[in-house]
């Protein structure tokens, strides 16, 4: 077994070379093939976002268009009627829009009017007519150039609004947007649409844009003798009520519609619904209103960064590899630690003489002192009983100490530990008062003992003849570091009964036990006083590393 064991030690497999490389390589691999997962999800969802915003653009495109056809199948209508009409009068005009039904809609138009071509020098009869047709303030506006033969001013315009009222006598031909579209409308005799222009209504230049609709109307003659222009019924349309009226916006999930005309001086925002929540992305479209060419434009609404699907699969994935980097994981420890196994049983195996021979060691200290000890109580003893008593206290302050380095497995042992379990039964006194104070200095296990044994000495004494007779007596042990490796001990007694003279000549057994075994052991004198105000005794103790006296080693 031990010849497979070490063959098996000799040849590491290769996750026992890479024992924190494996797990995170494998790690890394789950997580690239969960990435490359939420990437394809992700992928899939934009082009999902793609295809519903492509059909939002398909729905408002076919609103407007379809909006944009009815009002021009009013204006065919309209046109017919007029056609045959030898005058278009105001009375005629009212009563067939009224007889359409539009009040109030007017599919986000602000109404149907009619704008007859007036020759110039028939300007002032025009105008005469107006003002005593119910028009007091009828006048062509703006006056025509002189080598414009005709001006093609609105006539009427209904509903009959203080809005719609700005533009009555304004001549459309006048501006070159309308123009154009005019001349189109009569070129191929079809509802024509103008480019991006403030209505007169919006009553300023800088008002919001918007367009317009014209049907021409026409004489009727004989082929022969052709048809000549009568003048033109159209439709003025703010943009951002024309589109706002085309679409449910309840039906944009979020997303934001921009209307744009766009010539050769630029593209022109008309009309703009704002999205919830803009992302940058659009699908343009050219619709065609009225045969003029617009440009719409919607905003797909925001997303989140991840899907819900993309977050599920990274926090699956994110499971996954965490599970297979903690198995993985555990496996190469387990491996790592059978091998260190081994190495620490072989360590255990050659250490095992050299711990029996500590154990000898330590057994005759131990034993060096006990009789010492008994050979010191003995002498000093007047009876048998004081004998046994002696003996019994000072090995149970003896046995304190080894607790304490068993607790410790022989290691290091606190000073302050020491020193409370010597003090221990006087501590739980109340009338007793001790103050015990220091750094952390750590003790090696025979300097433990014998700095056990110098307390409890001087624990019995004061409790016999010094400061813990009395409740007025104090005792304070307090320690420092008096070098780099020694520590000083002070013990000071106050406020006890005062020290005879004649007994500080007398030498007990605790003088003899601290001075000779304790200050052997430690192998630093003992400051040892009997002063009149009380016991004061000062000891060095080494501070030693732990490999210094130690040879036993945890795992590594």
């Amino acid at each position: 077994m031990e010849k497979l064991l070490a063959q098996k030690k000799m040849t590491p497999r290769w996750y026992e070379r890479f024992p924190r490389a494996v797990p995170v390589g494998i790690f890394g691999l789950t997580m690239a093939v969960t990435l490359l997962s939420v990437f394809a999800i992700e992928t899939a969802e934009d082009r999902r976002q793609t295809a519903m915003t492509a059909q939002t653009a398909q729905a408002v495109a076919s609103g407007l268009e379809r909006r944009s056809n009815a009002n021009a199948a009013y204006l065919r209508s309209s046109a017919a009627l007029f056609a045959t009409q030898q005058m278009v009068e105001a009375p005629l005009f009212r009563t067939f829009i009224r007889q359409l039904h539009l009040d109030g809609r007017y599919v986000g138009s602000d109404g149907i009017g009619w704008a007859m071509k007036v020759y110039r020098d028939d300007i002032p009869t025009v105008e005469a007519i107006m003002r005593a047709g119910g028009t007091p303030d009828f006048a062509v506006h703006p006056q025509p150039e002189e080598a414009r033969p005709f001006v093609v001013p609105v006539m009427f315009l209904e509903p009959d609004t203080d809005r719609n009222r700005r533009a009555i006598g304004f001549d459309m031909f006048s501006e070159s947007m309308r123009r154009a579209a005019m001349k189109a409308a009569e070129r191929t005799g079809q509802p024509t649409a103008s480019g991006a222009v403030v209505l007169q209504q919006e009553g300023s230049p800088a008002g919001a844009p918007g367009f317009l609709v014209y049907m021409p109307v026409y004489t009727l003659g004989s082929e022969q003798a052709g048809r000549a222009l009568r003048g033109f019924v159209y439709s003025p349309f703010n943009a951002q009520r024309f589109l706002e009226s085309s679409i449910d916006v309840n039906h944009l999930g979020g997303a934001g519609v921009r209307l744009s005309d766009e010539d050769s001086a630029g593209r022109r925002v008309m009309a703009v619904i704002a999205p919830e929540q803009g992302s940058g992305q659009f699908v343009r479209r050219v619709i065609d209103i009225a045969g003029h060419r617009f440009i719409l434009e919607i905003e797909a609404p925001a997303t989140p960064m991840l899907s819900t699907m993309s977050v599920m699969s990274l926090l699956f994935g994110l499971l996954v590899a965490t599970l297979l980097l903690v198995l993985a994981r555990l496996l190469t420890q387990q491996a790592v630690e059978d091998r260190i196994a081994l190495a620490w049983f072989e360590q255990q195996s050659s250490i095992r003489n050299s711990l029996t021979r500590e154990l000898n060691h330590r057994v005759k200290n131990t034993l060096a002192n006990v009789l010492s000890i008994i050979s010191l109580t003995r002498r000093r003893a007047t009876s048998l009983a004081e004998f046994a008593d002696s003996l019994e206290n000072r090995i149970r302050a003896l046995s304190a100490t080894h607790d304490l380095l068993t607790q410790s497995d022989w290691g290091t042992t606190p000073v302050e530990a020491v020193v409370r379990a010597e003090l221990a039964p006087y501590a739980q006194d109340s009338q007793r008062h001790l103050q015990i104070g220091g750094p952390d200095v750590e003790l090696a296990p025979n300097d433990a003992l014998s700095l056990g044994l110098a307390i409890h000495e001087l624990a019995t004494n004061a409790a016999k003849y010094g400061a813990l007779s009395v409740e007025s007596g104090r005792v304070s042990v307090n320690w420092a570091m008096a070098g780099e490796n020694v520590a000083r001990i002070d013990w000071i007694e106050r406020n006890g009964p005062p020290v005879d003279p004649t007994k500080r000549r007398k030498r007990g057994f605790g003088t003899e036990l601290i001075e000779k075994i304790v200050a052997h052991e430690l192998r630093n004198p003992v400051d040892l006083r009997f002063d009149p105000e009380g016991v004061h005794c000062s000891l060095l103790i080494p501070v030693r590393r732990r490999g210094d006296f130690s040879i036993r080693q945890g795992r590594s």
